[in-house]
């Protein structure tokens, strides 16, 4: 879409924002990161966690940026506009440019701690199972999307709620204001309707002040339940689900999923439907089978919460047999979880292995001292630590006996590891399956 820039910005609603230069210039695209500008472009100078995009502004406009958006006039020779958060004036633009995509949607989105990719999935996979064209991003793609401000500009016809746990503190720097980012997608102005977990104190706090009508999920909404490490069943309204996924913490799931998809006209038989043809999520409580005689979980929790969940649930699989957990902390990351992530480790699983996730700058060996160090000094299981993470999983693998289940915790659907400034291949699911066949 080409557009002039004064009615790009009136038809993105920057009532604050001044024009100077000349308004009249054609406007082809927005766009935030200075090496993907072409001719054209409204090049959206936003300062960020490592680097202000003001100080690109020079070589967006070499490439080809015919105006900037600004927080601080810049001495360039193209229009400016400026506001007072490029951020939050970024969404809206872009929006405008493109036609306001959203309006002729039907958007769903859904924030929390824990479950929200497992949820959006299996939200899709009704739709699609009910015939519906549909789009997805999510944490495989992007994060962080409420509190950097990046879904500005659209609107939501539903916001679903998970649950909240302790997770990028390091980010949003207290639980109130975490809680608060999450909180943001059920305002008015961003959602029409919203669904929360009404078991969580923290869906009850948005229901409780509720801008728009908002409904209720809850566990006792199911009953019968029934879970193993790949499939589950539960009744709901008088129907049978049958999913081919695990883990009872994916009952949660399943529950905001059918309940949001109500919400949006479905009926329950189709929904019934839907989630009975809906597939495991990458990296999501992901059984590893190579013909082992021990079961093998690979999964994304990485907070004190998530680890619980996969935990528990893989405890209940493991019908008397050991659990083995395998699981690391991130470095430059959220430092007063690495002990409660030991704690919770500890408190479920007989073997802990605690080794690293992505240490980055730190020195991995601190960063695994600080996990031990939550573990209880009368912990009557075993704790083993290695930084190497594929000697990690190999180490639980060699103690793993016929019936144990080993969770390996933490990386779930990624596939590097970041030490220091390199990046290297590191995917638990194939490195799990390597170690595996090679025992076999």
């Amino acid at each position: 879409m080409t557009t002039t820039l004064d009615d790009l910005v009136r038809s993105a609603g920057l009532t604050a924002a001044r024009i100077v230069g000349d308004p009249s210039v054609l406007v082809l695209d927005v766009e935030f990161d200075s090496r993907r500008v072409t001719a054209g472009t409204l090049f959206c100078c936003v300062p960020g966690l490592r680097a202000d995009g003001h100080e690109f502004a020079d070589a967006a406009v070499g490439a080809g940026a015919v105006a900037l958006l600004v927080e601080r006039p810049l001495n360039v020779n193209v229009p400016q506009v400026i506001v007072p958060s490029s951020r939050t004036s970024m969404g809206h633009l872009a929006a405008a440019i493109h036609g306001h995509p959203a309006q002729a949607l039907t958007m769903v989105g859904v924030t929390g701690t824990n479950g929200k990719t497992t949820t959006t999935s299996l939200i899709a996979s009704v739709l699609r199972s009910a015939g519906l064209h549909v789009g997805l991003i999510g944490t495989l793609t992007g994060a962080h999307a409420l509190a950097l401000e990046r879904v500005v500009g659209a609107h939501f016809d539903l916001a679903v709620f998970t649950n909240l746990g302790r997770d990028h503190l390091d980010l949003h720097g207290s639980q109130e204001q975490y809680f608060e980012a999450k909180a943001r997608l059920f305002r008015a102005d961003l959602a029409d309707r919203a669904l929360v977990n009404a078991d969580d104190v923290h869906g009850r706090l948005l229901a409780d002040a509720a801008q728009v009508p908002t409904d209720g999920f809850t566990l006792s909404d199911a009953s019968d339940v029934a879970v193993s490490p790949t499939r589950l069943s539960f009744h709901w309204r008088g129907h049978l689900v049958t999913m081919g996924i695990g883990g009872d913490f994916n009952v949660m799931n399943a529950l905001a999923a059918a309940t949001a998809c109500s919400m949006l006209g479905l009926s329950d038989d189709a929904i019934v439907r839907g989630l009975a043809s809906a597939a495991a999520v990458p990296g999501r409580f992901e059984p590893i089978d190579a013909g082992q005689s021990f079961s093998v979980i690979v999964d994304y929790a990485h907070t004190p919460d998530g680890l619980a969940e996969a935990l528990r649930s893989a405890r209940a699989a493991a019908d008397r047999r050991r659990l083995i957990a395998v699981f690391g902390c991130g470095g430059d990351r959220d430092r007063d979880k690495r002990p409660e992530m030991g704690s919770v480790a500890a408190q479920f699983a007989d073997v802990v292995v605690i080794t690293s996730d992505n240490p980055r700058s730190e020195d991995p060996l601190e960063i695994i001292g600080a996990v031990r160090g939550g573990v209880p000094d009368d912990y009557s299981g075993l704790v083993v630590t290695d930084p190497d993470r594929r000697d990690a999983i190999a180490a639980a693998f060699a103690l793993a006996e016929a019936g144990d289940v080993v969770v390996i915790a933490g990386k779930g659907h990624e596939q590097t590891q970041t030490i220091g400034t390199t990046v290297v291949p590191f995917d638990d699911r194939v490195v799990a399956r390597q170690l595996l066949e090679m025992q076999l």
